[in-house]
């Protein structure tokens, strides 16, 4: 086991997965001669040189388009966008174009096809730079979303997604680049759409992902420590592990879920509705749900945290859950 942080972790599946194969390019702006926004894709353009470290336009939709199209031809191409909040600009890409052509096609063609990208708030960064959009893109039907949470999990889901031949949509929390931990020395995969459990419990299921994990370890650190709380880590939105979801929620009868993103139509929004449809029975008190409320989120940094999620409300809903 090494140590490293969560961005080195991402650096290293990159690294590995190119000298790997030949097929895996990075497409993205500023990740070359700059080394990514966010300085993950640092030194791999003098390893590995311009014909696979591409830096792009300022236009998104265009290199999501170029990067389509060399999947389909052969390549596995990474894409880096800059924030999650430019998904939007390559939408039309992603959804109808990347998530749909094996199916179009009657699976001739595949689109092997990762899109990296940092997403969330807790810098300042305001509306346009702050948002968490996974919600909307696990709608899209073939069309993967992952999350990771831990150094291990970044190199170990990023692999598998690299050497997935779906498009997986990798969405990096911007508070998790610098988190370290132990990563395997081996070459170790984190198998796409299975959670797993991060603490076992008898009172409640916690239901999250990504930072707010680390939100949910405050609550029970701090606001709820006297109860045994059953914490998911989801690590795959799409497709969602409904299985470890509601085995937990049969053995307490009880749910929260937590995300950092919009409640109305999110995450939690999916992961309730699967709990209510399939062990509504073994539910002893009302699902409740931690979210962003649907406002657009400040630049100002107290009005940002009063905004966002935190162990306090992550407690609050717990005790809500318990006291039904």
């Amino acid at each position: 086991m090494t140590e490293m942080s969560f961005s080195a972790a991402i650096r290293r599946a990159l690294t590995e997965e190119m000298e790997r194969d030949d097929a895996v390019c990075l497409i993205g702006e500023d990740i070359g001669v700059y080394g990514g926004a966010f300085g993950v894709t640092a030194g791999l353009l003098e390893k590995f040189g311009p014909r696979r470290v591409i830096d792009s336009p300022i236009s998104e939709n265009s290199f999501v388009g170029v990067a389509v199209g060399a999947a389909m031809t052969g390549l596995r191409p990474v894409v880096e966008i800059m924030f999650a909040d430019f998904l939007a600009l390559a939408a039309d890409q992603i959804i109808n174009h990347a998530a749909k052509f094996h199916y179009l096609y009657n699976g001739q063609v595949n689109v092997p096809l990762v899109i990296r990208t940092p997403a969330g708030a807790g810098r300042g960064y305001g509306a346009s730079h702050s948002q968490s959009f996974e919600g909307i893109f696990m709608q899209a039907p073939g069309l993967r979303v992952v999350v990771p949470y831990t150094p291990a999990e970044a190199r170990g889901l990023l692999k598998s997604a690299i050497r997935s031949n779906d498009p997986v949509l990798f969405v990096e929390h911007k508070l998790l680049y610098a988190r370290r931990g132990e990563v395997p020395d081996e070459d170790t995969l984190v198998p796409l759409g299975k959670a797993s459990i991060l603490r076992e419990g008898s009172d409640v299921t916690i239901v999250s992902y990504g930072r707010m994990l680390d939100v949910v370890a405050e609550a029970l650190r701090d606001g709820a420590r006297d109860v045994s709380a059953e914490v998911i880590n989801l690590r795959s939105l799409s497709p969602l592990d409904a299985d470890a979801i509601t085995h937990s929620v049969a053995k307490t009868g009880h749910l929260v879920v937590v995300e950092e993103g919009v409640g109305s139509g999110g995450v939690g929004a999916e992961v309730s509705a699967i709990v209510a449809e399939k062990c509504m029975a073994y539910l002893d008190g009302p699902i409740v749900r931690v979210g962003m409320p649907k406002v657009p989120i400040p630049a100002s940094r107290p009005l940002e945290e009063a905004l966002l999620p935190s162990a306090a409300d992550v407690a609050q809903a717990i005790r809500r859950a318990l006291s039904f």
